[in-house]
């Protein structure tokens, strides 16, 4: 009977686990839909193009508010309602694909598209090995999250020496730090579903989905870029 018990809680365990990961990988399918779809809906609409890149200001504004909701979603979702939690993190991949739709003007669609299944294969064998390793990837998410802090530093002293080498050289790293992260943020999302309670509520389940789902959103769109930058044909 004890082992009867067992292997029910077990199976329990494992349908609630994989319940909790679709529902994040849904989350940030729908949040790359979104900011795709607007992405090229702006690069080629000539009203919405000239209206951000016509004005700098208006572009740096929405680059400012997509840092400030990706802070706010993280560090208040505890206290947020289920809802609010999705309007923010569609609101924000929605403003991400108005700031990415350079890409279609700087990039050719068939290297976009090339390097967007390479950026899948890649994110999908990493999210593959975060998932299954039973190594602890908590040393190396710390060691990567050092690496995003010298990109972020790297790339904003390239804004003044507005070096091609350099950036490249960035770009290369970032690939490597993404996929790091990759792998560390499911396993992290894995280790918040095996330790859920039962009987959580819906609302609070919906919650930590949105949450894991910017995570690995992040990684991704990320990930895209740098390999874009080092594999993209320029128009």
């Amino acid at each position: 009977m004890a082992e009867k018990s067992i292997a029910r809680q077990t199976a329990r365990t494992q349908v609630l686990v994989n319940s909790f990961i679709r529902s994040v990988y849904n989350w940030m399918g729908i949040g790359l839909a979104l900011t795709g779809g607007i992405a090229y809906f702006t690069a080629y609409n000539d009203s919405m193009r000239n209206l951000v890149f016509g004005n700098p200001m208006i572009l740096f504004g929405l680059i400012i508010a997509e840092l400030g909701m990706v802070f706010y979603l993280s560090a208040r979702i505890r206290n947020m309602q289920a809802s609010t939690a999705t309007g923010v993190f569609l609101l924000y991949a929605g403003l991400n694909g108005v700031t990415l739709s350079f890409i279609f003007l700087a990039y050719t669609s068939t290297s976009i598209a090339s390097v967007f299944f390479i950026a899948a294969a890649m994110f999908v064998a990493c999210s593959i090995y975060g998932m299954t390793t039973n190594r602890d990837l908590t040393s190396l998410g710390g060691f990567m999250f050092m690496g995003l802090v010298g990109i972020i530093i790297a790339s904003l002293v390239n804004l003044f020496l507005r070096s091609s080498a350099m950036a490249m050289l960035i770009s290369y790293i970032g690939v490597f730090v993404f996929i790091g992260l990759t792998a560390y943020d499911t396993q992290k999302l894995k280790q918040m579903a095996l330790t859920q309670p039962d009987g959580m509520e819906a609302g609070v389940v919906r919650k930590g989905a949105i949450l894991g789902a910017l995570s690995l959103y992040l990684d991704f769109i990320n990930l895209f870029i740098m390999l874009l930058h080092i594999l993209g044909q320029r128009r």
